[in-house]
């Protein structure tokens, strides 16, 4: 089930559809320190583990740069697609992860195969999500969202179980609800859901 979804090409074309409202917003707000107008300043990206025709707008990370004169600051606005300047994209991140309480030598080969990513960098993230994650500022001002508090040693499948529907739905929820942290300003933004689009609804019902 995680390899069919994870090499769906619409669920990455409904993220690249959030990313897109996301950075609409951005650009309508302006310069958050002068106010200007933002320009169009994509970055490049490389991101490994999803289809192999993304096509190409996934080789770039949607971001603005102010047009005035004297500031010409930045403004990357949050993403549902990356998580960070990690090279996988976020979803390969949030699923796999979240299935590597109970892998095995042969699930770990075959998500090689799959996804060209190896056992060692598998556990990277699983520290990541054990010991960074869990004390990011994002994480101490957002956990305090669910009830009963969701469990820092089996993350991120505990986060994914808070969130209500079927296994493509749980991980729209989760990645939106982190979107903030792949902004520089993750410690005082807070993920308010997807406008217009989806609404970030914590299962409270889950313990």
């Amino acid at each position: 089930m995680c390899h069919a979804l994870l090499r769906d090409a619409s669920l990455y074309d409904q993220l690249l559809t959030f990313d897109h409202d996301l950075a609409a917003e951005a650009h309508a707000a302006g310069c958050a320190f002068c106010g200007g107008t933002l320009h169009s300043a994509r970055y490049p990206r490389k991101p490994r583990g999803g289809p192999d025709d993304l096509g190409p707008d996934y080789a770039t990370r949607l971001s603005f740069c102010c047009a005035a004169d004297g500031c010409r600051r930045r403004t990357t606005p949050p993403s549902v697609r990356y998580l960070g300047r990690r090279v996988y994209l976020g979803a390969v991140i949030v699923l796999v992860t979240a299935m590597l309480g109970g892998i095995t030598a042969t699930r770990a080969a075959q998500l090689r195969e799959w996804l060209g990513v190896n056992v060692r960098t598998l556990k990277r993230w699983r520290v990541w999500w054990r010991e960074t994650f869990v004390a990011s500022a994002f994480w101490r001002s957002a956990r305090g969202r669910f009830m009963p508090p969701v469990a820092s040693e089996t993350l991120p499948a505990s986060l994914l179980e808070r969130f209500a529907g079927d296994e493509r739905t749980r991980l729209l929820h989760a990645l939106v609800f982190l979107a903030p942290l792949t902004t520089r300003r993750a410690g005082s933004a807070m993920a308010g859901g997807h406008p217009q689009t989806m609404r970030l609804v914590p299962n409270r019902r889950r313990s």
